[in-house]
């Protein structure tokens, strides 16, 4: 066993003294063998899980209208935290929670795709801040990741790495997941460890399932070979983020369960909500803010659409926390549940709001400003939660998931953006008298690093791969296992996203609401120019704003969250959204930076946008060498975005062919009239812009062997946004595909071999010599 003394410093290296040794092997004395690496022998198994824009209000073990049996179980046989708080948005939650510091301290101030060069904004986690999987490895824990990352700088996520801050850079020995903010959930984009793998195309496939799958043989495989090595297991799903997709089965089951509306719920479920006392009996319930219409002013014909819409998110929630328990399950089966500490995070912010205030069943058209109407969604109504749609439920639908509080998952300032209800459940270490309790103490979610530390009986290390270690900024909550009257110890802490910011203090709690999530484009107000709210300890759901009655005491909170800004690197305040989507604007690295052309080869797959020349917005061209063997040839030989938003040059049943594919709504094809015969082509492809602003048209051609052999006009162009996760991908077009029209699974190209592929860009598209983006933001 390992002296505690040596585990300061990771790795462990225990002193050793020379020993004097016989020359012939035959004359020693065989010494003590070599002892594997392990935690100290009271270390539990540690699975973590965290689901994804799920408001406080919309699990049933908090009150919610979303059916979560297995939560509640957990909660029946454990603790659940009724203030306990995260950041507000996915990337900066992920970071505080693995490294157990603020967000800004880890570079984590905003999502990884509008990193800007700000220390405390830029996505780097420095290395005097290790991760709690890298520390727990280096004390002999088994480590792995599945499931959603979001969490490595956007310039590093292709073959040339860096690999420092990919999962398996982070201290997890596997990862299987995706690395964006959200995926497709019936044709993800995928990687085990690094490396890029095929989309699933089994029937009946859904990656939450698949993620339970994973994590189920994981564990297994691991504890057959070593049960006496405790694991850590990160289980991190991407629901109920958008897209919205479940089976249908499980939205059939809340069929009507929502025509009452938003308003009507948020009643009712804070009434459940006092019934469980997860909120005290005097809590209040907030107003609706008045942005946000009421639910008896809509149309009947919208109402119908927008109770859907809620069914399908509440179906998502009930068919995530299933797979939940086909996990515990398995432990359970294992014999190795009472000495696992479960901690099942229920969301990592609040319900999102990011859909506008009719919802949309194209997420990706409402980032690039151009909203479904309701009339078009109102004929799609059967299609939202399959396939074909990338939907999200409408603002006021998110408010009422995070009731009783105000505001929703980006407003850093107000509950209703930052608390989420947590389960800890830990049969071996929370006492029979304990169990079923509330927890009411303050608790943030970078307290959960070294809560796991204390009670694996790890010291915090003070160096780790030979870099001293910042101290973590978190609190242990573990007094809390066995206490429910104990003081709280996390007495402050500062909140900010996009200039939405607030401060607790001892009780206190004064913020200030900047800008609204579902408003990407326009002017904000000036920082100074926002109004600051002040709340008191016995007001739990910031319903009774004092700053006006006390505004000395408000002043000395503005006051701490300068200086706690300060300490953290919160400052400059940043509440541009779309101009940090540019790394020109933003100003953190692209590997295109000063390339104007790539040469890509097949083989290269899931390549984001950092990584190679941008596209959008300007005029392209793609030169590819391409032969062609006897029969048919067809498929992908380049494709960036996916099925709802992006283009491809392809190969149809032999055809030349380019498709622009605007949104998911508008599919211009243009396609050569003759099929190539076999033998080596030069194809090109080129794409001229109009120009004149953001998401214009132009005009598309192809060449063979620099004839043109087809031209056509594309009307609109993706202005933003192919996605979250629009990765190009070379002679295959793995995800849900651009276009049906290659006739081949996942467009890999058959009947010939694409040699590789030219990329270039012309144009300075729409940045000025100022880096001022929003000044030519027009979308037509």
């Amino acid at each position: 066993m390992v002296d505690p003394a040596y585990r300061g410093s990771l790795p462990i290296v225990t002193p050793s003294r020379p020993a004097v040794t016989p020359v012939d092997v035959r004359d020693s004395e065989r010494p003590d063998p070599v002892q594997p690496l392990r935690p100290p022998a009271q270390a539990p198994n540690v699975l973590m899980i965290l689901l994804d824009d799920v408001g406080f209000g919309a699990p049933s073990p908090f009150g919610g209208p979303c059916r979560m049996p297995v939560a509640e179980r957990l909660a029946e046989q454990g603790l659940k935290y009724t203030r306990f708080h995260t950041t507000s948005i996915c990337s900066p939650t992920r970071a505080a929670l693995l490294t157990g510091r603020n967000h800004h301290t880890v570079g984590a101030g905003g999502i990884t795709e509008i990193a800007t060069s700000y220390p405390g904004y830029n996505s780097v986690r420095p290395d005097s801040c290790a991760p709690l999987s890298e520390i727990l490895r280096l004390n002999g824990y088994s480590t792995a990741c599945l499931g959603k990352w979001h969490q490595t700088p956007a310039w590093e996520t292709s073959r040339s790495g860096p690999f420092d801050r990919w999962p398996t850079g982070e201290g997890f020995e596997r990862f299987y997941g995706f690395m964006g903010a959200d995926t497709d959930q019936y044709k993800p984009t995928l990687f085990e460890g690094t490396t890029p793998v095929d989309t699933p195309d089994r029937a009946g496939y859904h990656l939450s399932e698949d993620l339970a799958d994973r994590a189920i043989a994981d564990i297994r495989e691991q504890q057959a070979l070593t049960p006496d090595k405790p694991f850590f297991t990160y289980l991190a799903f991407g629901a109920a983020h958008t897209p919205h997709q479940v089976p249908r089965r499980y939205i059939e089951e809340y069929a009507g369960a929502f025509d009452h509306g938003w308003d009507e719920q948020r009643e009712r479920t804070l009434a459940r909500q006092k019934e469980l006392g997860v909120v005290p009996e005097d809590c209040e319930l907030t107003e609706r803010p008045d942005d946000m219409p009421a639910w008896a002013d809509r149309p009947e014909d919208a109402r119908r659409l927008y109770a859907r819409m809620m069914e399908t998110y509440a179906a998502m929630c009930t068919h995530t926390d299933e797979q939940v328990g086909r996990v515990i399950d398995s432990l359970e089966d294992r014999g190795v549940l009472d000495n696992t500490i479960v901690i099942y995070m229920l969301g990592d912010n609040g319900a999102s709001a990011e859909a506008g205030m009719d919802g949309c069943l194209n997420h990706r058209a409402t980032i690039n400003q151009s909203p479904d109407t309701l009339e078009d969604m109102l004929e799609h109504i059967e299609d939202i939660g399959g396939p074909d749609c990338f939907n999200h439920y409408p603002v006021p639908w998110a408010h009422a998931m995070n009731t009783p509080y105000q505001w929703t998952k980006q407003v850093a300032s107000h509950w209703g953006g930052t608390r989420n209800g947590m389960i800890v459940h830990w049969p071996a270490g929370i006492g029979d008298a304990e169990k079923g309790g509330l927890r009411e103490q303050f608790t943030h979610v970078n307290d959960i690093a070294p809560t796991l530390l204390e009670i694996a009986g790890i010291p915090e290390p003070t160096s780790v791969n030979g870099v001293t270690q910042k101290p973590m900024e978190g609190v242990s909550l573990a007094y809390t296992f066995g206490d429910a009257d104990a003081p709280e110890r996390h007495t402050t802490q500062y909140f900010e996203v996009f200039g939405n910011r607030g401060i607790y203090h001892d009780g206190w709690s004064a913020c200030t609401m900047h800008g609204v999530p579902w408003v990407l484009l326009g002017q904000r107000p000036r920082f100074t120019d926002d109004v600051w709210e002040l709340y008191a300890p016995g007001d739990h759901a910031q319903a009774r704003d004092l700053a006006a009655e006390q505004p000395e005491r408000l002043r000395k909170l503005q006051d701490l969250f300068l200086i706690e800004g300060s300490k953290y690197q919160v400052f400059p305040l940043d509440d541009r959204k779309v101009a940090r989507a540019f790394p020109e604007t933003a100003g953190r690295p692209s590997l295109a930076e000063g390339r104007p052309s790539v040469r890509l080869y097949p083989g290269m797959r899931h390549l984001g946008d950092a990584v190679i020349p941008e596209t959008k917005n300007r005029s392209f061209q793609v030169t590819a060498r391409v032969e062609v063997a006897e029969g048919t040839a067809r498929g992908a030989v380049i494709a960036q975005g996916g099925n709802f938003g992006g283009w491809a040059l392809y190969l149809r049943d032999g055809r030349p062919a380019f498709t622009y594919n605007w949104l998911g709504r508008e599919m211009y094809d243009i396609e050569a009239g003759v099929a190539l015969a076999p033998g080596s082509y030069e194809i090109r492809c080129e794409f001229d812009y109009d120009g004149g602003g953001v998401g214009r048209g132009g005009t598309g051609r192809v060449l063979v062997d620099k004839a043109l052999v087809c031209e056509g006009r594309v009307d609109r162009t993706v202005p933003f946004m192919y996605g979250h996760t629009s990765w190009t991908n070379i002679a295959c077009n793995e995800g849900a595909a651009v276009t049906d029209r290659y006739g081949v699974e996942r467009g890999v190209f058959t009947g010939g071999t694409v040699n590789h592929v030219d990329l270039s860009v012309s144009g300075d598209g729409i940045y000025d010599a100022n880096g001022d983006l929003m000044a030519k933001l027009a979308v037509q």
